[in-house]
């Protein structure tokens, strides 16, 4: 497998872990001394940091489980990335990808069975996030890491009320 496609993986097991609200696989992918910051859009191509940065694995870790909701019964979530910029240099590589973040909510099967009418896929998927992911990476023992990750969010964030 190519270096290229090595490092577009970790990005697909990023979000994966996310979906499945799993710390522990996402922050395994990254370096002890890794870097992670959200950023919110204040104007065309301007941002400003939300919150403090995550520090390492254990900080990624940490926040994806306790900071993250929990999916509610039928829900989930959805992550897609697509349009990945990869530069890579001998052990270091460079990886930017647009993402939109889908909420899924299945309708849960009736006791009785679904209505006769009932057809196809039975919720709702709805695009609630978007952005760009703008990522270091480090081959460190012959494995890629991230060592810097910026989540550079479309929109704003609130977090009660703030």
């Amino acid at each position: 497998m190519s270096d290229e496609r090595k490092v577009q993986e970790i990005l697909a097991r990023y979000v994966r872990a996310t979906d499945r609200r799993d710390g522990k696989t996402q922050g395994a992918l990254f370096t002890d001394d890794a870097i992670v910051q959200i950023f919110v859009k204040t104007g065309p191509s301007s941002y400003e940091p939300f919150g403090e940065p995550l520090l390492g694995g254990a900080g990624v870790e940490y926040a994806v489980d306790n900071f993250m909701a929990p999916h509610p019964d039928g829900g989930s979530s959805h992550h897609t990335t697509s349009d990945h910029i990869i530069d890579i240099n001998g052990d270091d590589a460079h990886l930017n990808a647009q993402f939109v973040v889908f909420e899924v909510r299945a309708e849960m099967r009736p006791a009785d069975g679904w209505p006769a009418n009932a057809f196809g896929s039975q919720g709702t998927v709805r695009p609630i996030e978007s952005g760009y992911y703008d990522t270091d990476l480090r081959r460190i023992d012959g494995e890629w890491k991230i060592v810097a990750h910026s989540v550079l969010m479309d929109m704003p964030i609130a977090v009660g009320g703030a």
